[in-house]
């Protein structure tokens, strides 16, 4: 068996949600030795709270260059938080957020690393270190999903391509976008070499160069079309978590039904943060079916017990 991480890539405006999946992993998870949860530097302390002896707060300065910095707050335009680089049109958080995962990924001491973004929570026991550490990573796929009724995947699949310096893939082509998935640590080096070499440049600044493109999406055609890596894991077309991905509000019982019918070998809920879905719903919900104590989201987790961060990656 491979060790087996977490790692969420967040910020303040998703602290609500975090806190929710914080709580969820908490009481449901097993079989994992650390979530890393990576924020930008200014957040550390909003979410230092949720530092326990299996949680470590990562600041996103530790994965990238000197050469990619936040801008000061009088050149942002609104909220939105950005960075400049002299190398590169600015970056959004968005993007910062992919980049974090796959530069966590690698500086993470763990094999394989399952990746849950802040607004997926899980409603069932789970071991994550059976499904995630056997000797064949899963792979989730979703076959033929990419096509002229998704322009926006297909604009992520051109970039791919693009990155990995291969041919444009035919139309229509897998998806490999979803919630709660592994990606292992050999592959994701692999991929960032590939990338380099494709583009002739550090992997960080070719992905910020050319901004559309899906982490996700980057990771499994990568896996898919390499024989050696391929080889390293298992596909699958059964995702873990049951997911609304439209902006259709949900009320509580939309949310209800949702998790029965979940199949038994689903665990995890997502709820896209865009549905505009109340995060109180969720929250009442979810905790209806949680055997352990709740936890607000301005209650203390855990006493920020020393945890050895993992490594910076340039």
């Amino acid at each position: 068996m491979h060790s087996v991480a977490l790692l969420t890539a967040s910020y303040a405006k998703d602290i609500e949600r975090f806190s929710l999946l914080a709580e969820s992993v908490d009481n449901w998870l097993t079989g994992y030795t650390r979530h890393y949860v990576v924020v930008n530097d200014e957040d550390v302390p909003l979410f230092a709270r949720f530092a326990s002896d299996k949680r470590v707060i990562v600041p996103v300065s530790r994965y990238l260059p000197r050469w990619l910095f936040a801008a000061p707050s009088f050149l942002r335009r609104g909220n939105r938080k950005v960075w400049l680089s002299l190398l590169s049109s600015p970056v959004h958080g968005w993007h910062i957020q992919q980049i974090v995962k796959i530069a966590g990924v690698l500086g993470a001491p763990e094999q394989r690393v399952c990746i849950l973004d802040s607004d997926n929570l899980f409603f069932r026991e789970f071991d994550v270190g059976q499904y995630a550490g056997s000797a064949k990573a899963p792979l989730f796929v979703t076959r033929g999903a990419i096509g002229a009724e998704t322009p926006l995947h297909c604009l992520w699949l051109r970039t791919v391509d693009q990155l990995l310096g291969v041919p444009d893939t035919p139309i229509p082509a897998d998806d490999y976008v979803g919630n709660a998935l592994v990606w292992d640590r050999d592959s994701v080096r692999a991929m960032t070499d590939a990338i380099s070499s494709a583009t002739g440049t550090n992997w960080i600044l070719a992905l910020c160069r050319r901004k559309k493109f899906s982490e996700y999406l980057l990771y499994g055609h990568f896996v898919a079309n390499s024989p050696k890596h391929l080889a390293a894991h298992e596909i699958t077309e059964d995702s873990i978590a049951v997911s609304h991905w439209d902006d259709t509000r949900l009320d509580r019982a939309a949310i209800e039904a949702m998790m029965r019918a979940a199949s038994p070998r689903q665990v995890a809920l997502c709820i896209q943060s865009y549905s505009s879905t109340s995060i109180e719903d969720i929250r009442d919900v979810f905790r209806r079916r949680s055997r352990a104590p709740s936890l607000a989201p301005g209650d203390h987790v855990g006493d920020g017990v020393g945890i050895e961060a993992p490594k910076t990656v340039r």
